[in-house]
Formats: structure tokens, sequence, C-alpha cells
């Protein structure tokens, strides 16, 4: 029969050596793409520079934005165009891949320009 502290030795030395065996597979899981990313589900079809540019579209659609009611980053795209947040509600018409688009953007300088050339 085994003495207690030679039990806890084997024991010891099982669990660490299961222990090495898991962080082995975890680091050989954990690598993923290098370049790909989103576009990985795609393989190697389409050509890379239609990927690259899907890839861009794709990043910024998924991404979180930041709401300009709550301030919270939660607006979220739920359909083309419609972007929704989570905290407070809120449903704006934006881009279809972006919340605010550059045409908006310019839009509402302009706007604000004349409204202050009015107030003058």
């Amino acid at each position: 029969m085994r003495s207690r502290t030679e039990f806890s030795y084997s024991v010891q030395r099982l669990l660490s050596s299961r222990q090495e065996r898991l962080q082995k597979a975890f680091q050989l899981a954990a690598k993923r793409t290098k370049k790909v990313g989103v576009v990985g589900k795609y393989g190697t079809r389409y050509g890379a520079s239609l990927r690259k540019m899907v890839k861009k579209m794709e990043i910024t659609q998924h991404a979180k934005y930041t709401c300009v009611f709550c301030g919270k980053e939660t607006m979220k795209r739920t359909c083309v165009g419609i972007w929704k947040c989570k905290a407070c509600q809120k449903t704006v018409a934006g881009g279809a891949y972006v919340y605010s688009t550059t045409a908006a953007a310019t839009v509402r300088s302009a706007v604000r320009r004349l409204r202050e050339m009015k107030e003058q």
C-alpha cells in the first residue's frame, strides 16, 4: 500500500501534466488568422483585392459606435442603414456600413455654416 505522501505526489504530478497538455492545446487553438480576419470565411475565393475591400466594410458594419444621445458605445447596425442603441433604445438612420457617412458630415457642417450666416 502506498503512503499518503506518495499518493499526493502522484496526484500532483498527474494534475501538472494535465495542465501542461491543456496549456499546449490552448496555445495551438488560440492561433487563428494572420491577415484575413473576418473574411477568412471566403477562403481563397474572389481574389485578394475584393476580400480586402469586403473586410473593411464588414469590420465597420459589425463595429459598435458611440450613441449621440446617451454617450455609450452601444450603437449597433440592425439592418441596412438602420442603427439602434442597446442602452437607450433610440433608432437612427445612418449609412449602410457606417453609423455616420462622410456625406452626412458634409451636410451637417453646411447646415451649421448657413445657420451661423443667417444669425449674423
